[in-house]
């Protein structure tokens, strides 16, 4: 199946400056970022974060505050009748008949492009081909996940917005999404992808931007942002609640359990630590998980980053709440005295 190749000068997605408010709510604030033809970039950020306010924005649904978004050089909103058919959209859910078939929802949302891919071809990519005569109740949350990724792809897009698409599917499943959209990139289709496996982004994407309480804090490829991590530290996994500081006085160094079963080493990772380590583990009869030396996963990173952006929010409402409330202390004060 062919999809549009990418050979264009112009970025696939240009987010430039963008705010977007609620009210007295910012969800959105000076972001930036770009998206390439034939490159999968993952949006990443916590729950909250600006995600989906960016990616409506981007689709033409939601109109932005200030700041300018485009989408293969158009105004997602003022040239929406011109983009829709050159874009897909994955959602997680709603908005299907519950009593349609999945090869009759294929040719019905096949009949609204000029140059549809072929339905059946499309089911059978996506491993549904054996339940094309099932109802979309029947389908599992996972058959119903395939099924959505299809019905993105159906119009050939050159920009396809997937939201979580893994989500809630086996480990079978997953790998077969994860197969068509890495075939999409070879394609030259521009994937924004959200999720929070960030496992699943690590190993897909091109690009990872993570935004936080509506900003960027980083926008570089998983190799470089894992290379940005501390050298002089060791993670390794082993059973929780083992005896940090016996450990830390064997190797002369920090050790903190940084999550269950996850452990810190503030420590450069010499062969001498190494070896004292492993050999501390084997004397109290202790398995190693797994041994990082210099080097952080993309969760890691993600969690160093949106954990430092948390504490500067709070910072930021601490001291705003305590100019507020000096504020009105200081307006009663004058009026008491007038």
């Amino acid at each position: 199946m062919s999809f549009p190749t990418g050979a264009s000068a112009v970025p696939a997605i240009e987010v430039d400056d963008l705010t977007i408010r609620y009210g007295d709510h910012v969800a959105v604030f000076g972001l930036s970022f770009r998206a390439e033809p034939g490159r999968i970039t993952a949006l990443l950020g916590p729950n909250g974060a600006g995600k989906t306010s960016t990616v409506e924005t981007l689709e033409g649904y939601r109109t932005p505050t200030s700041g300018r978004v485009r989408v293969l050089g158009l105004d997602p909103q003022r040239d929406h009748a011109n983009l829709v058919a050159r874009i897909g959209v994955m959602l997680q859910s709603g908005g299907v008949y519950t009593g349609i078939r999945p090869l009759e929802m294929l040719r019905l949302f096949a009949s609204y492009y000029d140059n549809p891919a072929d339905p059946a071809e499309l089911l059978d990519l996506v491993g549904l081909a054996d339940r094309q005569r099932s109802t979309w109740r029947s389908l599992s949350g996972g058959e119903q996940q395939r099924l959505s990724l299809a019905l993105a792809l159906i119009g050939r897009p050159e920009v396809a917005f997937l939201d979580e698409p893994t989500a809630g599917i086996d480990p079978t499943g997953r790998q077969l999404i994860r197969r068509v959209v890495s075939d999409l990139r070879s394609e030259g289709v521009a994937v924004l992808l959200t999720t929070h496996d960030l496992d699943e982004a690590e190993k897909l994407a091109d690009q990872v931007v993570i935004i936080d309480h509506g900003r960027l804090l980083a926008d570089a490829t998983p190799t470089e942002l894992m290379q940005t991590s501390d050298t002089h530290e060791v993670r390794f996994g082993a059973p929780g609640e083992l005896d940090a500081g016996a450990l830390a006085d064997r190797l002369q160094a920090p050790v903190t359990e940084v999550s269950p079963g996850e452990y810190l080493v503030g420590a450069s990772g010499t062969p001498t630590l190494i070896a004292s380590l492993t050999a501390w583990l084997a004397e109290h009869d202790l398995p190693l998980g797994d041994l990082r030396v210099g080097r952080q996963t993309l969760e890691d990173v993600f969690l160093r980053l949106t954990e430092s952006a948390s504490a500067a929010a709070a910072v930021d409402t601490d001291e705003s709440g305590s100019t507020s409330r000096g504020s009105r202390r200081t307006g009663r004060s004058r009026r008491s005295r007038g």
